[in-house]
């Protein structure tokens, strides 16, 4: 059996505000594999978005091990995790996160300027290149964020987020800021990198949203409460009829 490529075991996080001891995640477990398309859902205050913060190496947990790809950054200080958050994450924001003066294609390289990947001009506009025509852009490469819809900009960023052939893709809220119709596009979007084996880990409140996963994760109270498998029948290249859920297990 491969490694998970997320596996995380007995995790909390715990804030001090004043006096106050405010327990975020109260010992999670969760292992997600390779290739997996797994969203996470939960309300206001149910420390969803803790995990995320820890999912993407943007803080440490307070107790408890989570391992990415192999490596162990529980322990890590906040330069390593930089370099593993590099590396092994590629991020995709509700608000795009685009640089306004810089193209489409410029945007996509941006990763592989940071930290020592000894990338070449001409080997960075060729990965920006194939990372935009996996998300549908080709010849778009020029075009700048103010030339380019809402949909199309998250498009960018998920070349983007691409490019550097991570072990995962993190997207929190993806379709927060697009209409219905170009939230499908971009979940199908998604889903096609996830027939093609990239783990996707997917941030949201919406359920019409998560249902585009594999499997969705209920968090509630710092825990993980129900886990449930999801068996989709697709409808054409994008079509997507209505989900079945095929496993439900309660964690509560």
């Amino acid at each position: 059996m491969s490694q998970p490529v997320i596996e995380i075991k007995d995790l909390t996080k715990v804030y001090q505000m004043g006096e106050v001891e405010v327990r975020a995640l109260a010992g999670i477990n969760l292992l997600i594999d390779r290739g997996e398309f797994v969203a996470v859902m939960g309300p206001s205050g149910s420390g969803k978005s803790t995990l995320m913060n820890i999912l993407g190496c943007l803080d440490r947990p307070t107790t408890g091990t989570y391992r990415l790809d192999g490596v162990d950054v529980s322990e890590l200080n906040r330069d390593q995790r930089a370099v593993v958050r590099n590396a092994k994450i590629g991020f995709v924001f509700q608000s795009f996160n685009l640089l306004a003066r810089t193209s489409a294609i410029e945007n996509v390289e941006l990763p592989l300027l940071y930290g020592e990947t000894g990338w070449t001009r001409a080997q960075r506009d060729d990965a920006a290149r194939k990372a935009l025509v996996l998300v549908g852009l080709a010849g778009r490469e020029g075009h700048y964020p103010s030339q380019l819809s809402g949909g199309q900009q998250q498009r960018v960023a998920i070349a983007r987020a691409l490019v550097t052939d991570p072990a995962i893709l993190l997207a929190d809220e993806p379709t927060g800021n697009l209409d219905s119709h170009t939230s499908e596009e971009i979940m199908g979007i998604f889903q096609e990198l996830n027939d093609s084996q990239k783990t996707v880990v997917l941030i949201t409140h919406e359920p019409d949203i998560a249902r585009h996963a594999k499997r969705i994760v209920h968090v509630r109270d710092g825990l993980i409460h129900q886990d449930e498998r999801i068996r989709q029948h697709r409808v054409g290249a994008r079509g997507i009829a209505p989900p079945v859920i095929a496993v439900a297990q309660d964690r509560s």
